[in-house]
């Protein structure tokens, strides 16, 4: 079962690595060595990630474990931010949970445009 849940300060640590290995790993099908090291690096700095946790929608989706499986973001103005799976999770409905939630908290919000830049990987789910 996984539940979705707001994303913590305390979460910072496994967001970056679910992002680093995501990107190192999936990423790698569609873009070269250089680039995917070079996006990886993006997830270096802790403080990004707990401005965006301050200053967006930041919801993180976890497992019976209580491990992180995935995260997403969407701003005030409905910029959906990000959207990151555990390479071990990709393709199990993770993504769409997450989504869907981001849906629900946008129609909530009033904000009536998602957009985003999707990567040549995740086109195929967007």
């Amino acid at each position: 079962m996984i539940t979705i849940r707001i994303a913590l300060n305390t979460d910072i640590e496994e967001i970056q690595s679910l992002y680093r290995n995501t990107v190192l790993v999936i990423n790698r099908r569609d873009y070269s060595q250089a680039e995917v090291e070079d996006w990886a690096s993006c997830g270096d700095d802790p403080s990004k990630i707990e401005g965006m946790i301050k200053t967006h929608y930041f919801i993180v989706a976890v497992n019976r474990q209580s491990e992180i499986v995935g995260f997403s973001s969407i701003t005030p103005q409905g910029y959906l931010h990000s959207m990151f799976i555990h390479k071990d999770f990709q393709g199990k409905g993770v993504a769409t949970l997450l989504l869907n939630e981001i849906e629900r908290y946008a129609v909530a919000a009033g904000i009536t445009r998602i957009t985003s830049e999707v990567s040549i990987t995740a086109r195929p789910f967007f």
